[in-house]
């Protein structure tokens, strides 16, 4: 009886780790070795870098960018823009990514070599223009600052003094006509 149990564990162990064995022997290139230089904006150049053993020295390799466009799948309009690179001599591809003037949402580029098969992954979110523009003013890390030096709290008691002075101003009128009317 210990020996099927044992078994059956066993058997359950090497089905789990096959999927994480299979992942790794694709080849995927580890996000940290994919950066984006420069901020997605509708109208401007973004470069995108798989850095040195990404892929084969040489080897092709297919871009391949889906993000908003002219076709559409169900409600969500999407096109796919495909080019051939080659990877240099240490395995790196850098990829110009020159966005519409109407770009927005999110793009997702796939990068595949095709004699190694490693692909590699990464995604351009497009900043509006006009929202990078409001950014402009503020320090590198900032936010822009875009509200108001008093708080609410001040606000409120200042409200409350006015209505306060007008309730006395109000009852002193009243006070006095009753007075006279005696």
């Amino acid at each position: 009886m210990k020996k099927n149990t044992a078994a059956i564990v066993l058997a359950v162990a090497a089905l789990l780790s096959a999927p994480a064995a299979a992942a790794h022997a694709a080849g995927y290139v580890p996000a940290s070795s994919t950066t984006v230089i420069g901020t997605p904006t509708p109208g401007a150049t973004t470069l995108v870098e798989f850095s040195e053993g990404s892929f084969t020295a040489g080897e092709p390799v297919g871009v391949d960018i889906t993000g908003a466009g002219a076709a559409t799948l169900g409600a969500l309009p999407t096109t796919t823009v495909s080019k051939q690179y080659e990877a240099a001599a240490d395995g790196a591809v850098a990829v110009r990514v020159g966005l519409p003037v109407g770009a927005s949402g999110s793009y997702a580029m796939t990068a595949t070599g095709t004699e190694s098969g490693n692909v590699g992954t990464a995604t351009l979110t497009v900043v509006p223009a006009d929202a990078a523009a409001s950014h402009s003013g503020a320090a590198d890390g900032e936010l822009a600052f875009t509200g108001s030096t008093v708080s609410a709290l001040a606000l409120w008691a200042a409200g409350g003094a006015l209505a306060f002075g007008i309730g006395l101003v109000v009852l002193r009128r009243s006070v006095r006509g009753a007075g006279q009317a005696v």
